[in-house]
């Protein structure tokens, strides 16, 4: 029983581990974003749209936002949740074949 509240533990500190990943990559994404699109918005020619202030915080948010979801298991195909029903699907299946052997 032991080992098993062991298990139930070394996964909370992992998931636990996985969310603080994300605020540090949040945080990293605000500061770094401000910091370019303040510096490019300064520097505008007349050829330039804002558009080119944003190219770069607009790509790096969708990946900010595909990390947010994976480590709050709203990507079912990605998560936790999936991972853990592949591994009970694939042991029913050896269990049943164990079992008309």
């Amino acid at each position: 029983m032991e080992n098993l509240d062991e298990i139930k533990y070394q996964e909370a500190v992992k998931r636990v581990q996985k969310i603080k990943g994300f605020y540090s990559h949040l945080a990293v994404y605000v500061l770094i974003s401000l910091f370019i699109v303040v510096k490019k918005t300064q520097k505008i020619d007349e050829g330039e749209t804002i558009w080119h202030a944003f190219y770069v915080p607009f790509f790096w948010g969708i990946g900010v936002i595909i990390h947010a979801l994976n480590v709050f298991d709203k990507l079912s195909f990605l998560g936790y949740n999936w991972e853990e029903k592949k591994i009970r699907e694939y042991m029913e299946k050896e269990n049943k074949r164990n079992k008309f052997e």
